[in-house]
């Protein structure tokens, strides 16, 4: 490739380097490097908690021709160590544009390439697995990069829910639950959110089917979340190994049997591990908006987004109550699990967006329709 110039290199933990075009902050970012097959929604991708640790590589070509704006952000800040594209599209051109891609990645010190091979990255991260990777805007030695590629930390094992979790208990906006067509009066129950990385759409959701949300943090103890009386908790979704979430398997484990549950994503393993089982690294994990699950319990197949790099072992957990009720047609791996008894059910991927357009949203009314019993 030819020198270019505000050049880049990405390299690899195999040693594997491309030269690109810096197209947002300068820099250098380490992260487990990972692709992501969306056509859209590259803010609400680089908004999404659940990506802090990785660097995202879109496998679609043009990426930001109609801009960012705010209101459709996921969360209070980009959370991606870095973003790979093919092609930075040099013109935002949507009504609803507030400022250009690079622009809006500048602003928050977030490091962006393109001008590379996108899809031989894809394909190498697909054959061999997800790896360390590193994006320098500074050192023009890929070989002195890679070293501390080699050096940075590994996401296996890593806790990033401290980082990404709210700070405080809040109230999820009245002026949202307004726009859904939402009073205070009519709150059907009040729901505690237990903020492992949440995306703001998973609380617009809750909202608008009449739900008072409190979103509280990660480490908040089980006795405390108690004593709000919430008529059922969901547990969200969030970066990294789950395993390494001790606290919130904790948690979790103390409020089993005490109301309803929904676990989403993170949520979801951690569910898993709170029930006794074990969870495992996928090889290059699930990410993007096209992803075919086929609910078990229904026979159909929805259209999903996702993004996790581990998966739920169900075979691990030694409660033969919990079962299988969602499978990804892909590769098998769970995509989804309830308890026979008691009112918990969980899902690997985002009910909340909408790729389908309308596939999995229905799974909220399904969590509402468990509040109803158990308040009959």
């Amino acid at each position: 490739m030819s020198v270019l110039r505000q050049s880049a290199w990405l390299v690899l933990e195999d040693g594997t380097a491309f030269r690109a075009r810096s197209v947002g902050a300068e820099g250098e970012a380490f992260g487990e490097v990972v692709f992501n097959t969306s056509m859209t929604g590259y803010q609400e991708v680089l908004t999404d908690p659940s990506y802090k640790g990785q660097i995202v590589c879109m496998t679609y070509p043009h990426i930001g021709n109609y801009g960012v704006n705010d209101d459709d952000v996921e969360s209070r800040q980009p959370w991606v160590e870095a973003f790979v594209m093919r092609e930075r599209s040099s013109v935002a051109s949507n009504f609803r544009a507030q400022m250009d891609l690079s622009a809006y990645l500048r602003q928050h010190g977030i490091l962006a390439i393109d001008q590379l091979d996108t899809r031989a990255l894809t394909l190498k991260l697909r054959l061999e697995g997800s790896m360390k990777g590193g994006i320098s805007t500074r050192e023009c030695d890929p070989q002195r990069l890679l070293e501390r590629v080699r050096e940075s930390p590994s996401i296996v094992g890593a806790d990033y829910v401290k980082d990404v979790t709210c700070r405080e208990p809040y109230e999820w906006p009245i002026k949202t639950n307004a726009e859904c067509g939402m009073r205070n009066a009519e709150f059907k129950f009040n729901i505690v959110v237990i903020d492992y990385g949440v995306k703001y759409n998973i609380l617009r959701q809750l909202a608008g089917l009449g739900c008072y949300v409190n979103v509280v943090p990660a480490t908040m103890p089980a006795g405390e979340i108690l004593a709000m009386k919430p008529d059922g908790v969901v547990l969200s979704n969030g970066p990294a190994d789950p395993a390494a979430v001790t606290y919130g398997i904790e948690t979790i484990r103390a409020l089993i049997g005490q109301m309803p549950m929904l676990g989403i994503c993170l949520g979801h393993q951690l569910l898993g591990l709170a029930f006794g089982g074990k969870t495992y690294k996928l090889k290059f994990g699930h990410h993007g908006g096209n992803h075919p699950v086929k609910d078990l319990q229904t026979g159909k197949v929805e259209i999903t987004t996702q993004n996790h790099g581990f998966a739920v072992d169900l075979d691990s957990i030694p409660d033969q109550r919990v079962e299988l009720t969602h499978v990804n047609l892909n590769d098998q791996a769970v995509e989804g699990m309830r308890h026979k008894e008691l009112p918990i059910f969980s899902l690997q991927y985002h009910p909340e967006a909408a790729p389908g357009p309308h596939d999995a949203r229905h799974l909220f009314q399904r969590f509402l329709d468990l509040l109803e019993r158990a308040h009959a």
